[in-house]
């Protein structure tokens, strides 16, 4: 009887490593795994709105919206907004080559040839990366990258720039170059 078990308990050992070191799977006869969570849409046209009056307008060739732990919506082929005042005008532009909008912080990231143009006076704002957060009223726009203002009479280059989404009244943190300020301006 003792001898039936040890061939029993034997049979069942190499049994179990049979199928411990039988099996094994190459990667490569796999497909990739599909992403899952991506929400695509193209040709968007969006029309952001404050108590009935028109604010923004955001057009695209091609919205993202993917449910990750982080939550987030992508434009990756270009993002153009008109931007309204109170009297339903267009009062300032913008247009960036790629845009991420994260939806926990109300926060949109916008880089490659970023532009804003104020449409009253034509300054315009030149740069690679844009911040635009609609929490910081009156200073929406913000980075600390390199950044190009060009006005009707001068250029002006610098590093980090704070702005309202109207580009009326903008701070170029660090300036660079020489800027021509008229002698009248000049403290006495």
């Amino acid at each position: 009887m003792k001898t039936i078990f040890t061939y029993k308990a034997s049979a069942v050992l190499l049994a179990g490593c049979f199928f411990l070191f039988s099996c094994e799977n190459d990667p490569k006869d796999f497909p990739p795994p599909k992403q899952v969570g991506i929400e695509e849409a193209k040709d968007i046209h969006i029309t952001f709105t404050n108590g009935g009056r028109t604010k923004s307008i955001l057009t695209a060739p091609l919205m993202l919206r993917v449910q990750d732990t982080v939550p987030y919506t992508e434009f990756p082929k270009t993002l153009f907004v008109n931007f309204y005042n109170e009297q339903q005008v267009i009062e300032s532009t913008l247009k960036a080559n790629y845009a991420k909008y994260k939806e926990q912080q109300s926060i949109i990231f916008l880089r490659d040839s970023v532009r804003v143009i104020n449409i009253a006076n034509g300054d315009t704002l030149y740069c690679r990366e844009l911040y635009w957060d609609r929490s910081r009223t009156g200073n929406e726009f913000y980075t600390d990258k390199p950044v190009r203002v060009r006005t009707k009479t001068q250029i002006i280059d610098g590093t980090g720039l704070d702005a309202g989404q109207d580009f009326k009244n903008w701070h170029i943190t660090y300036p660079t170059g020489v800027i021509n300020v008229p002698q009248s301006q000049f403290p006495q």
